[in-house]
């Protein structure tokens, strides 16, 4: 009975951090996103809209900036966020991965 109770904890333990580490990724995927569209368009001086865009930038360009360093930018275009997310998603895919032998 206890082997029982371990393994089902164990089971619900590994669940939870896939499961986390799911929703992270997809959240900070997203705040990328929306980092390279604020920096696209010109919003309209606002407290709050400055606020959101400084949050997005403390956030995103620490991480996206490991990347700039070894991919330059083609004129214009910069690819580094594109290599950054698909990063993550393989990252994410990695986790799922050791995680599912754990069952």
């Amino acid at each position: 009975m206890g082997d029982f109770a371990n393994s089902s904890l164990l089971f619900d333990a590994v669940s939870q951090v896939d499961r986390f580490v799911t929703v992270f990724i997809g959240v900070y995927t997203l705040m990328i996103f929306a980092y390279i569209l604020t920096s696209w368009i010109r919003l309209p001086y606002s407290p709050w809209l400055n606020r959101i865009q400084r949050f997005l930038y403390d956030v995103s360009e620490p991480y996206l900036r490991l990347f700039r360093r070894f991919i330059p930018p083609l004129g214009s275009i910069d690819l580094s966020p594109v290599v950054a997310v698909i990063v993550l998603q393989i990252f994410q895919r990695l986790v799922s991965a050791v995680l599912d032998t754990l069952h």
